[in-house]
Protein backbone atom coordinates (compact mmCIF):
# COMPACT_ATOMS: atom_id res chain seq x y z
CA UNK A 1 0.00 0.00 0.00
CA UNK A 2 2.82 2.46 0.79
CA UNK A 3 4.15 2.26 -2.77
CA UNK A 4 0.84 2.58 -4.59
CA UNK A 5 2.05 0.45 -7.53
CA UNK A 6 -0.47 0.56 -10.37
CA UNK A 7 -1.02 -1.42 -13.54
CA UNK A 8 1.39 -0.32 -16.27
CA UNK A 9 3.98 1.02 -13.82
CA UNK A 10 7.39 -0.51 -13.11
CA UNK A 11 8.84 -1.99 -9.94
CA UNK A 12 12.47 -2.53 -8.92
CA UNK A 13 12.88 -5.28 -6.33
CA UNK A 14 16.19 -5.87 -4.58
CA UNK A 15 16.66 -9.36 -3.22
CA UNK A 16 14.45 -10.87 -5.90
CA UNK A 17 15.04 -14.43 -4.71
CA UNK A 18 14.19 -13.77 -1.06
CA UNK A 19 10.75 -14.84 0.08
CA UNK A 20 9.49 -11.25 0.05
CA UNK A 21 11.27 -10.47 -3.22
CA UNK A 22 9.82 -13.50 -5.01
CA UNK A 23 6.32 -12.68 -3.77
CA UNK A 24 6.73 -9.04 -4.82
CA UNK A 25 7.78 -10.04 -8.35
CA UNK A 26 4.80 -12.36 -8.81
CA UNK A 27 2.32 -9.94 -7.23
CA UNK A 28 3.53 -7.01 -9.36
CA UNK A 29 3.28 -9.11 -12.53
CA UNK A 30 -0.24 -10.21 -11.55
CA UNK A 31 -1.10 -6.50 -11.19
CA UNK A 32 0.18 -5.78 -14.70
CA UNK A 33 3.44 -4.05 -13.74
CA UNK A 34 6.85 -4.29 -15.39
CA UNK A 35 9.40 -5.76 -12.97
CA UNK A 36 13.15 -5.32 -12.63
CA UNK A 37 14.93 -7.34 -9.95
CA UNK A 38 18.43 -7.78 -8.58
CA UNK A 39 20.26 -10.85 -7.33
CA UNK A 40 23.82 -12.04 -6.73
CA UNK A 41 24.43 -15.08 -8.96
CA UNK A 42 23.60 -16.45 -12.39
CA UNK A 43 21.37 -19.09 -10.76
CA UNK A 44 19.44 -16.42 -8.86
CA UNK A 45 19.15 -14.18 -11.93
CA UNK A 46 17.64 -17.11 -13.84
CA UNK A 47 15.26 -17.77 -10.93
CA UNK A 48 13.92 -14.20 -10.87
CA UNK A 49 13.36 -14.34 -14.63
CA UNK A 50 11.42 -17.58 -14.11
CA UNK A 51 9.34 -15.82 -11.44
CA UNK A 52 8.36 -13.27 -14.08
CA UNK A 53 10.86 -10.40 -13.83
CA UNK A 54 11.17 -8.57 -17.14
CA UNK A 55 14.86 -7.88 -16.52
CA UNK A 56 17.36 -9.17 -13.96
CA UNK A 57 20.56 -7.48 -12.79
CA UNK A 58 23.56 -8.67 -10.80
CA UNK A 59 23.80 -6.06 -8.06
CA UNK A 60 27.51 -6.82 -7.61
CA UNK A 61 28.17 -5.30 -11.04
CA UNK A 62 28.41 -1.56 -11.62
CA UNK A 63 25.78 0.17 -13.71
CA UNK A 64 22.55 -1.72 -12.95
CA UNK A 65 20.91 1.59 -12.00
CA UNK A 66 21.77 3.12 -15.39
CA UNK A 67 20.60 0.01 -17.23
CA UNK A 68 17.23 0.19 -15.45
CA UNK A 69 16.92 3.90 -16.24
CA UNK A 70 17.67 3.11 -19.91
CA UNK A 71 14.89 0.48 -19.94
CA UNK A 72 12.35 3.04 -18.78
CA UNK A 73 13.18 3.38 -15.10
CA UNK A 74 11.37 2.31 -11.96
CA UNK A 75 8.20 3.96 -10.68
CA UNK A 76 8.50 2.07 -7.39
CA UNK A 77 11.52 0.63 -5.57
CA UNK A 78 11.04 -2.08 -2.94
CA UNK A 79 14.38 -1.83 -1.16
CA UNK A 80 15.72 -4.43 1.23
CA UNK A 81 19.31 -3.22 0.76
CA UNK A 82 19.50 0.36 2.02
CA UNK A 83 22.98 1.76 2.52
CA UNK A 84 24.82 2.64 -0.68
CA UNK A 85 21.90 1.42 -2.82
CA UNK A 86 19.75 4.44 -1.88
CA UNK A 87 21.66 6.82 -4.15
CA UNK A 88 21.80 4.23 -6.94
CA UNK A 89 18.06 3.62 -6.64
CA UNK A 90 17.48 7.33 -7.16
CA UNK A 91 19.28 7.10 -10.52
CA UNK A 92 17.04 4.19 -11.55
CA UNK A 93 13.83 5.92 -10.43
CA UNK A 94 11.41 7.78 -12.69
CA UNK A 95 9.99 11.24 -12.01
CA UNK A 96 7.36 10.90 -9.30
CA UNK A 97 8.92 7.61 -8.16
CA UNK A 98 8.22 6.03 -4.78
CA UNK A 99 10.90 4.32 -2.70
CA UNK A 100 9.89 1.97 0.13
CA UNK A 101 12.61 0.67 2.44
CA UNK A 102 11.73 -2.57 4.24
CA UNK A 103 15.19 -3.72 5.36
CA UNK A 104 18.75 -2.44 5.50
CA UNK A 105 20.99 -5.35 4.58
CA UNK A 106 23.68 -2.99 3.22
CA UNK A 107 23.43 -0.56 6.14
CA UNK A 108 21.00 1.86 7.73
CA UNK A 109 22.76 4.99 6.46
CA UNK A 110 22.45 6.01 2.82
CA UNK A 111 23.22 9.11 0.78
CA UNK A 112 20.34 11.09 -0.72
CA UNK A 113 20.94 13.74 -3.36
CA UNK A 114 18.34 16.29 -2.23
CA UNK A 115 18.40 18.16 -5.55
CA UNK A 116 17.79 14.94 -7.49
CA UNK A 117 14.97 14.05 -5.08
CA UNK A 118 13.36 17.46 -5.64
CA UNK A 119 13.97 17.53 -9.41
CA UNK A 120 12.44 14.06 -9.86
CA UNK A 121 9.76 14.61 -7.17
CA UNK A 122 10.74 11.37 -5.43
CA UNK A 123 9.00 10.11 -2.30
CA UNK A 124 10.67 7.95 0.33
CA UNK A 125 9.04 5.85 3.02
CA UNK A 126 9.90 2.95 5.26
CA UNK A 127 7.89 0.08 6.61
CA UNK A 128 8.35 -2.70 9.13
CA UNK A 129 5.85 -5.04 10.71
CA UNK A 130 7.72 -5.21 14.02
CA UNK A 131 6.51 -1.87 15.40
CA UNK A 132 2.94 -1.94 14.09
CA UNK A 133 0.06 -2.34 16.51
CA UNK A 134 -1.93 -5.56 16.71
CA UNK A 135 -4.89 -3.75 15.13
CA UNK A 136 -2.81 -2.56 12.17
CA UNK A 137 -1.34 -6.03 11.66
CA UNK A 138 -4.87 -7.47 11.71
CA UNK A 139 -5.99 -4.92 9.11
CA UNK A 140 -3.05 -5.82 6.86
CA UNK A 141 -3.75 -9.54 7.29
CA UNK A 142 -7.35 -8.91 6.25
CA UNK A 143 -6.21 -7.03 3.15
CA UNK A 144 -3.91 -9.93 2.24
CA UNK A 145 -6.76 -12.40 2.68
CA UNK A 146 -9.01 -10.28 0.49
CA UNK A 147 -6.61 -9.24 -2.27
CA UNK A 148 -3.69 -11.68 -2.36
CA UNK A 149 -4.98 -15.10 -1.27
CA UNK A 150 -7.37 -15.27 -4.25
CA UNK A 151 -4.33 -14.95 -6.53
CA UNK A 152 -2.83 -18.03 -4.86
CA UNK A 153 -6.13 -19.88 -5.25
CA UNK A 154 -6.21 -18.96 -8.95
CA UNK A 155 -2.62 -20.15 -9.44
CA UNK A 156 -1.35 -16.67 -10.35
CA UNK A 157 0.91 -16.65 -7.28
CA UNK A 158 2.84 -19.66 -6.01
CA UNK A 159 4.87 -20.08 -2.83
CA UNK A 160 8.60 -20.23 -3.50
CA UNK A 161 10.41 -22.54 -1.11
CA UNK A 162 14.09 -23.39 -1.19
CA UNK A 163 13.83 -26.46 0.95
CA UNK A 164 12.45 -28.11 4.06
CA UNK A 165 14.84 -28.92 6.89
CA UNK A 166 14.06 -30.99 9.99
CA UNK A 167 14.18 -28.84 13.11
CA UNK A 168 17.29 -30.76 14.20
CA UNK A 169 19.05 -29.32 11.11
CA UNK A 170 18.11 -25.69 11.82
CA UNK A 171 21.79 -24.74 12.01
CA UNK A 172 22.36 -26.09 8.48
CA UNK A 173 19.32 -24.15 7.25
CA UNK A 174 20.73 -20.97 8.80
CA UNK A 175 24.14 -21.60 7.22
CA UNK A 176 22.47 -21.98 3.81
CA UNK A 177 20.58 -18.71 4.28
CA UNK A 178 23.60 -16.82 5.64
CA UNK A 179 25.68 -18.01 2.67
CA UNK A 180 23.05 -16.53 0.35
CA UNK A 181 22.48 -19.81 -1.48
CA UNK A 182 18.71 -20.04 -0.99
CA UNK A 183 15.95 -19.08 -3.41
CA UNK A 184 12.67 -18.37 -1.63
CA UNK A 185 11.77 -19.34 1.91
CA UNK A 186 13.56 -22.00 3.94
CA UNK A 187 11.13 -24.06 6.01
CA UNK A 188 11.79 -25.90 9.27
CA UNK A 189 9.70 -29.02 9.90
CA UNK A 190 8.80 -29.49 13.55
CA UNK A 191 7.13 -32.90 13.41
Amino acid sequence: DDAGLREGESLLVHGGTSGIGAAAIMLAKAMGAKVYATASSDEKLAAIRTLGADAAFDYRQDGWENAIAALGGADVVLDMAGGDFIKRNMTAMNHGGRHVSIAMLRGNIGEIDIFQMMRKRLRFSGSTMKIRSFEEKARLAGALRERVWPLFAAGRLKPVTDGVFPLAEAAAAHRRMEAGRHIGKILLKTA
